[in-house]
């Protein structure tokens, strides 16, 4: 059965490729290959302003671009975020993605003493790269940022369930290995997963 997929490539730089932008490619192939409906979005390449207040949050109007990335969240069944790890957590241009799009009317609204998910019937992958050893990140340092993403962000909205993907030691990494992490991507976009 197809899926519906929306892939945010969260790499700030749009100068220079990045092996996160191979990852994104071979999912997004993986996936369009297997019959799945691809749709995505390059975080660096779109303008959007930084909320700076409360009141912004909750009731300011969102830009253009990011009208449409909500509208591309609405479509999606699954959803495949992909950044690296900058001081243990993702990008500060993520993160404003995140509270610009995941507003409260739109990814949940509160009404009484809790919270109501509004993107219920979603799952998601987080795909994290960084440059030290994975399992130093998921096992030393708590791996809590991306905690922070499954728990506070995602499934805060009814997102889930949310599945990681965390590639380690990548700027040391042989030819060999990174065809062998690619190859995985291709095969979780097959598999929509």
């Amino acid at each position: 059965m197809s899926k519906r997929i929306l892939i945010v490539n969260a790499h700030p730089d749009a100068a220079q490729p990045h092996f996160l932008h191979a990852l994104a490619d071979a999912y997004a192939e993986g996936a369009t290959g297997a019959g799945h409906e691809v749709r995505r979005i390059e975080l660096a390449k779109i303008d959007f302003a930084w909320l700076k207040s409360q009141d912004e949050f909750e009731r300011g109007e969102p830009a253009p671009a990011i009208r449409a990335a909500q509208q591309d969240i609405v479509w999606a069944q699954h959803l495949v975020i992909l950044h690296p790890l900058w001081l243990g957590m993702m990008p500060a241009l993520l993160k404003a993605f995140l509270e610009q799009t995941l507003r409260p009317g739109f990814a949940h609204r509160v009404e009484g003493p809790r919270p109501m998910a509004l993107l219920r019937g979603r799952s998601a992958r987080v795909v994290i790269t960084m440059g030290m050893p994975a399992p130093a990140y998921r096992w030393w340092f708590g791996a809590h940022g991306l905690k922070a993403m499954e728990r506070s962000i995602l499934r805060f909205c009814g997102i889930k369930p949310v599945r990681s993907t965390l590639i380690g030691m990548v700027d040391a990494m042989s030819a060999e290995a990174r065809a062998d992490r690619l190859a995985e991507l291709r095969e979780l976009g097959r598999r929509a997963a």
